[in-house]
């Protein structure tokens, strides 16, 4: 096995601008990692520069490109561009994600394929392009949700646009297995973020809260570490989802 640590490796961070994603561009970056910040919209181009610049800040280098992943030629613009930059890449980390909370009934069309084209076929083409370019002993690591282990309704987009990322993540690890790439998710909790609030009441964010240790929400930095660990020391884990939320569900 390559050595451990993310000195000189380069780590693609898909949604790194902000939040969660930036989160782990910039604990990447001061592990000694190289960064591609992916984001999605004009509105993230801003934080995206900010997040590059923290990442130089930290002493590693780093650039931000933009691309809606729901497009795959976009997805293999992202992995081309960094090849052509860094020559190759170490690390791939895909947080793009988008939550929609309301009965089955109440779903149009319009919004189920938006879902599944955002945190299903999104994810897919994600490992695909990653698992074909990245170098020996990598890591393909996809932030999918808690929720994965919950009965529950009003999810039913969310959770079941995000289920099908097992099942890629398992093929993917055993595909890449001979190569010494791991392949992981990591199963947050309801976060702490402004990606969480906007679909929940004030009732049901304190039942979420009342549903984990403390009686609070995930917050994104019980989540970077365990990227890190995953990036490196962890790289044993593969073709599993990583529940880390609290004890608000488990599988």
């Amino acid at each position: 096995m390559a050595k451990l640590d993310l000195k000189d490796k380069v780590a693609i961070v898909s949604g790194g601008a902000n939040n969660l994603g930036g989160l782990i561009s910039r604990t990447l970056a001061k592990e000694g990692a190289n960064i591609v910040v992916h984001y999605h919209s004009d509105s993230s181009k801003d934080d995206a520069d900010q997040t590059v610049s923290a990442v130089k800040a930290a002493g590693a280098d780093g650039f931000a490109i933009q691309g809606d992943l729901t497009k795959v030629a976009d997805c293999v613009i992202l992995f081309e561009e960094v090849s052509k930059r860094f020559g190759g890449f170490d690390v791939a980390v895909n947080t793009v994600g988008k939550v929609i909370k309301k009965p089955i009934a109440e779903t149009t069309e319009v919004e189920y394929d938006e879902m599944f084209d955002i945190n299903t076929k999104a994810a897919y083409f994600f490992i695909k392009e990653a698992g074909q370019r990245i170098n020996d002993n990598g890591k393909i690591i996809t932030i999918v949700t808690s929720l994965l282990g919950a009965f529950t309704g009003l999810y039913s987009t969310y959770a079941g646009s995000k289920a099908p990322v097992d099942h890629f993540t398992r093929a993917a690890a055993k595909e890449l297995g001979e190569r010494g790439i791991s392949v992981t998710n990591v199963a947050p909790g309801p976060m702490d973020t402004p990606f969480f609030y906007p679909a929940e009441s004030n009732e049901a964010i304190e039942f979420h809260k009342s549903q984990a240790m403390n009686g609070q929400l995930t917050k994104i930095e019980d989540i970077a570490p365990i990227v890190k660990f995953l990036a490196t020391e962890g790289w044993w884990i593969t073709g599993q989802t990583i529940f880390a939320n609290g004890g608000y569900t488990t599988r």
